[in-house]
């Protein structure tokens, strides 16, 4: 199983992005599969939520910037970022943090 974690940074202002919903999807062929659903914490991070972790397979992760960027007073066009991944067997643990501006993000698998 694979554990997966997850970490927003809030490159504007050069700060964690705490408060922002994340969810967990698995992708089923079409059908969308909701599996966990975090905030994050003071440090822009959700850790490990899901210690048993997840089986191989297609997810996405589902971070709600819209709400967040509305919470902190700023204007985005995104009012919600989707990070597609596959999962496969040999994998222990998957990090994917996300750099967040209101004009624009990147994302990474980080160690």
């Amino acid at each position: 199983m694979t554990r997966i974690t997850t970490h927003v940074l809030d490159t504007s202002a050069g700060r964690p992005a705490a408060g922002i919903t994340v969810r967990l999807e698995r992708l089923d062929g079409t059908r969308l599969d909701p599996v966990a659903s975090a905030v994050t914490d003071s440090d822009g991070r959700v850790g490990d939520w899901l210690p048993e972790g997840i089986r191989p397979g297609r997810y996405r992760l589902l971070f709600e910037t819209g709400a967040w960027f509305q919470r902190v007073g700023q204007k985005t066009i995104y009012p919600e970022v989707v990070v597609a991944f596959e999962v496969e067997g040999a994998m222990t643990h998957c990090h994917l943090p996300l750099l967040l501006a209101p004009y624009g993000y990147s994302t990474y698998r980080g160690s």
